[in-house]
């Protein structure tokens, strides 16, 4: 019998969530349209992100844990969030998804579909 991973494991666990995240924030602190969004210290954005994809991606549910349901949806919405700004954080995390190496994984287009799908769903103005 074939033991299910989750796309947690698939992907590289804890140190692909770690590479990712260094790979990700700087872009987005960097890009003039989104960094508007990302006010506050850096190192506890990127730890609330580890915890969230940690969770997101079926590992352990580190995010609820400490803060409950993610709802992330509505935890944006005090943000001006136009498809321009999904478009160009989803640039972000490709590049992200790039120096981090998950490009090379199989297991993360999967991932990047539900990033997708989660950029669209973040979309609250025009």
């Amino acid at each position: 019998m074939q033991e299910f991973k989750t796309l947690f494991e698939e992907i590289g666990g804890t140190e692909a969530i770690e590479k990712l995240v260094e790979a990700f924030y700087p872009r987005v602190y960097a890009d003039p349209i989104l960094s508007p969004l990302f006010e506050g210290d850096m190192e506890e954005i990127k730890r609330k992100q580890r915890m969230f994809l940690t969770q997101f991606l079926g590992g352990p549910p580190l995010y609820s844990q400490e803060f409950g349901p993610p709802a992330m949806k509505q935890r944006h919405m005090p943000f001006e969030i136009t498809p321009q700004r999904a478009e160009r954080w989803l640039n972000c995390m490709k590049e992200a998804f790039n120096e981090a190496g998950l490009d090379k994984n199989p297991a993360s287009s999967l991932f990047y579909d539900r990033l997708i799908q989660v950029a669209a769903i973040m979309v609250n103005s025009h």
